[in-house]
């Protein structure tokens, strides 16, 4: 018999005396996570619960006896840490910020960020890997930067899998039910104390949802949930599971916090006029932003679509359309087709939005196009990935030259203060001072590393591999004991490691481009490093493969029996179950971070940046991240960017290049030591690789550039758009309506141009163009010559804007255009003449369909 719906429900909290009140209080801001003086006021509470509860202060304070609670009231020195924490967060929450100073000319009241996943900490695993925890970093640094931020996402019951290794080493996963009631959650509620509930249309029911708020320190996290009695089961399993079921469910998990996220903030009062659309999956938000405003604002689509637009913001993480979610044409229809009738579109006009034809009935929908379609600024999250984004969607707008595509790049950081050991803040603070808390992207501050006196940074780099081996021991020995192994190999765990021989690290999501295999290629060449009498190595890996890739266990599996192998025992050790704390604990402790990703195909890539932060080196082909930050003194570079068309011949040459750096420059470098036993060659790297890196490698420069770049310049579009009851945006929709009909008209008659023998740097030519207008105006047509040097393909690299003036009127719609071009370089150098509209109160307009060259 089923009595869930005979269940009178309640809710119990923990009961703190009001002396200890504080405790509730900081548990419930994730402060504390970055914050380690409140991480040790919850150890000294009861260490053993708070391992217990893998570090989850709210379980931990529900567990605890009344003894205890009497214990802690009695200890003074607990109380006075206590005091000292909660001060600590009343003035972090009161304090002035940066963005109070950045802000000065005025700028958006709120920003939403609405993402998939978020990885803010071990206890809350709503997160699966690089985009959740670039997610959770980039909401803690709004916070220390005073950004107006509201994050968005969904609450999923189960989350990402555990993991666990069989006995022969093969991935399995269990699914453990997060308790919301023992997380740092509290459901919105309206003024007379009734959860918060939002109806949403999918496909042909009605769902609803509750709102969960996750308080990030100043920066609140809205997370939707829809295990709720009001829904079917199959409805209520959309927030069952991170990245989990079908087509049908990911589309309507993409609706939920797209669309849902969107309601949700109404509902609480939220309107934010900039939303930042981290990836692909939450796009359909640009849908009901429009549908609102035609409701609300009585604008037509076109207009609605200009405001939206200059208010949204798309960043792309996947460098490769495998990566990024496509939906089959019937499957839009099935759940967004009443949608497309609220929005006056036809099918073909909507399904237009997702494509990158859209006159292509047989493309499916993708959302990373409907992102990019309806995003005012895009990124990717490199230098590299901005180049390989480019490329990736040239399409879109098949009238640019690859390198004037609309999509720039901002790179990827780390919370500084998250991933920091507590031992090498404690050096930092010592030697640079604090000010690098409230600014770490300040070079000038990093520049002391340098007066760090070797062994201090040594002893510190030391005691921190040292904890690392102490807790891939315990770990390992863990898992010997669930798989039934016997007493002897259990304490044969012990043995594992050397805590003072040089440890790589390789931890990460087990997808095949990653290559978790490659230092494995060759075993013999392999045992003669790890297993050199006088210079030995040692190398822990770590990571989760989907539950869906096989070939990504298998490499794990492969590890695993590597580790097995009399010759490695001690030597290579795979930690099982990785998650947010076992990657702290890596980072932390690692002498060399290895990374072998198939170039381009990782984006940006941010384990390597923690390991700058803690003293470690990286190791790693040059992609993502890495050919921003590699310098020669800094780390060390696995090839030089070759891509080749034999991937196993690439796995070949560069699984050579990773034993031949190991041999030739590592592992001779770091047991180069003086008298004193101290490696100086190898410090003076470490040095260089932290002065170099982390003023650079920061979410808080991150989130600043995106303040800069994106947020603000953003608000000041959607701003002029809307102001004076949206006038421009109608007034420019109605525009781009006229240049689309008039712009067939508009042609290139003929170009004249002084270019013939060989000129000389710094010779001027003079250009002139005969162009037929039609009935555009002169002031609404913007005229340039695109000049610079060819390269063997004929393409302009590098090139220059010069814009050409109207001389004369030589008919009744033909004009004379003329202008200078300077030679500042020498070289093949060609131009092209290009033609786009201007609008008289915004200036040149790049739209698809309105670009002409000649």
């Amino acid at each position: 018999m089923d009595l869930s719906k005979k269940l009178h429900r309640f809710t119990v909290v923990p009961s703190l005396p009001q002396e200890l009140s504080g405790l509730r209080t900081i548990a419930y801001n994730l402060w504390w996570t970055w914050e380690p003086q409140a991480i040790e006021l919850f150890r000294r509470v009861d260490y053993d619960l708070w391992r217990e509860t893998r570090h989850n202060p709210v379980k931990m304070l529900g567990l605890l006896q009344q003894t205890r609670l009497e214990e802690l009231l009695a200890d003074d020195g607990f109380m006075a840490h206590l005091a000292r924490v909660e001060e600590a967060l009343a003035n972090y929450m009161s304090g002035k910020t940066w963005y109070d100073k950045a802000r000065a000319n005025g700028g958006p009241s709120r920003i939403g960020y609405f993402s998939m996943e978020f990885g803010l900490h071990e206890s809350i695993p709503i997160y699966s890997g690089g985009l959740g925890v670039l997610s959770g970093d980039h909401l803690k640094s709004a916070s220390d930067l005073g950004i107006p931020l509201v994050g968005v996402g969904l609450l999923y019951r189960q989350g990402y899998f555990r993991q666990y290794l069989n006995i022969e080493g093969w991935q399995q996963e269990f699914y453990p039910e997060n308790d919301f009631y023992n997380m740092p959650l509290r459901l919105e509620r309206d003024e007379e104390g009734t959860p918060v509930t939002v109806a949403l249309e999918i496909g042909e029911r009605e769902v609803s949802f509750q709102v969960w708020r996750m308080q990030v320190g100043r920066v609140p996290l809205y997370l939707l949930d829809t295990n709720m009695e009001l829904n079917s089961w199959e409805d209520r399993k959309i927030t069952a599971q991170l990245y989990g079921g079908d087509q049908e469910m990911r589309i309507r998990q993409e609706i939920l916090v797209g669309i849902g996220g969107i309601r949700a903030l109404r509902r609480l009062g939220i309107d934010p006029e900039i939303c930042h659309i981290n990836e692909g999956h939450a796009a359909f938000l640009s849908l009901e932003r429009i549908r609102l405003l035609m409701e609300e604002r009585k604008l037509k689509f076109p207009e609605a679509r200009e405001l939206v637009t200059a208010g949204n913001v798309f960043t792309t993480h996947t460098p490769v359309q495998a990566g990024i979610d496509h939906f089959q044409p019937e499957l839009v229809e099935k759940y967004l087709g009443h949608y497309c009738r609220a929005l006056g579109l036809s099918a073909e006009e909507f399904l237009g939005l997702g494509r990158q034809d859209p006159k292509n009935h047989h493309e499916t929908f993708c959302m990373a196009v409907l992102a990019l379609r309806l995003a005012g600024r895009r990124n990717g999250v490199s230098r590299l990935h901005g180049e390989v984004s480019r490329a990736m969607w040239r399409d879109l707008w098949p009238e640019l030259p690859e390198e004037h595509i609309p999509i720039t790049s901002i790179t990827n950081g780390v919370h500084t203060r998250t991933w920091l050991s507590n031992e090498m803040a404690g050096l930092l603070i010592r030697y640079l001072g604090t000010r690098w808390l409230d600014d770490p992207a300040d070079c000038g501050i990093w520049r002391k590393i340098r007066l760090v006196p070797d062994s201090e940074l040594w002893r510190t780099h030391e005691r921190c591999r040292e904890q690392l081996v102490t807790f891939a021991r315990k770990r390992l020995k863990e898992h010997l004991l669930h798989v039934g192994a016997t007493p002897k190999e259990v304490m044969a765990a012990d043995e594992a490691l050397d805590p003072e021989v040089l440890t790589v690290g390789f931890a990460r999501r087990f997808a095949t481009y990653k290559r978790g295999t490659l230092l494995l290629r060759d075993l013999d060449r392999l045992d003669r490093i790890l297993n050199h009498p006088d210079r030995p190595v040692q190398i822990i890996f770590a990571g989760k493969a989907h539950p869906a890739d096989f070939e990504g266990k298998e490499l794990i599996r492969r590890i695993f029996q590597a580790s097995m192998d009399t010759r490695f025992r001690h030597r290579i050790v795979f930690i099982e179950d990785y998650d947010l704390a076992v990657a702290r604990r890596m980072v932390q402790g690692v002498d060399v971070w290895l990374n072998t990703p198939r170039r381009p195909l990782e984006a940006s890539g941010t384990s390597g940046m923690k390991v700058a932060f803690n003293g470690g080196l990286n190791m790693s082909v040059p992609d993502g991240w890495w050919p921003e930050g590699y310098r020669g003194d800094n780390g060390w570079a696995i090839g030089s960017g070759e891509v080749y068309d034999d991937i196993e011949y690439q796995n070949d040459i560069e699984g050579r290049a990773v034993y031949d750096l190991l041999e030739k420059e590592v592992v001779p470098l770091f047991y180069d030591r003086g008298a004193d036993g101290i490696p100086r060659g190898w410090l003076a790297r470490m040095k260089a690789s932290v002065e170099s890196l982390c003023p650079v490698f920061s979410t808080e420069r991150m989130v600043q550039e995106y303040t800069d770049r994106f947020y603000l310049p953003s608000f000041e579009e959607w701003h002029a758009l809307e102001r004076n009851h949206e006038s421009l945006a109608r007034d420019l929709a109605r525009w781009k309506a006229k240049m689309h009909r008039l712009w067939p008209r508009v042609r290139v008659e003929g170009v004249e141009a002084a270019t013939s023998g060989e000129l000389a740097v710094g010779t001027r030519i003079r250009l002139e163009a005969r162009i037929a207008v039609g009935e555009i105006p002169l002031e609404e047509l913007s005229v340039e010559a695109f000049a610079g040097v060819l390269d063997p393909r004929d393409a302009i690299t590098g090139g220059m804007l010069t814009p050409l003036q109207p001389l004369e009127q030589l008919g009744p719609d033909l004009h004379r255009f003329g202008g200078e071009l300077e030679c500042r370089a020498c070289g093949r150098q060609g131009f092209v003449i290009r033609l786009v509209p201007r609008h008289p109160g915004i200036g040149p307009v790049y739209e698809p369909g309105l670009i002409l060259w000649a």
